[in-house]
């Protein structure tokens, strides 16, 4: 019974921390933050990377090392940023 009772306990604190961390979230997007981890490459990055590629001779491991990235990195830049390989 008694430890029935610390987990119903237990339970009713993690949803009280639950809702406040959700609470908190909300304000700071209200305050204009965002969350997450920042883009490693700007838009800026993304075009030069971008032209980079066009060129047949440059691989996309040439153009990660280039950046300071790796390959996944690239990619995924790319895609978010509406490139699509191989370049036009």
């Amino acid at each position: 019974l008694v430890f029935h009772i610390f987990g119903a306990l237990a339970e009713f604190e993690h949803s009280l921390i639950r809702e406040r961390t959700v609470a908190g979230l909300a304000a700071a997007r209200a305050r204009g933050r965002k969350g997450g981890r920042k883009p490693s490459m700007t838009k800026s990055d993304v075009r030069k990377a971008a032209a980079m590629l066009r060129d047949p001779q440059v691989t996309k491991t040439e153009v990660a090392q280039h950046f300071m990235l790796s390959r996944v990195t690239l990619n995924n830049s790319l895609k978010r940023h509406g490139y699509q390989y191989p370049l036009p």
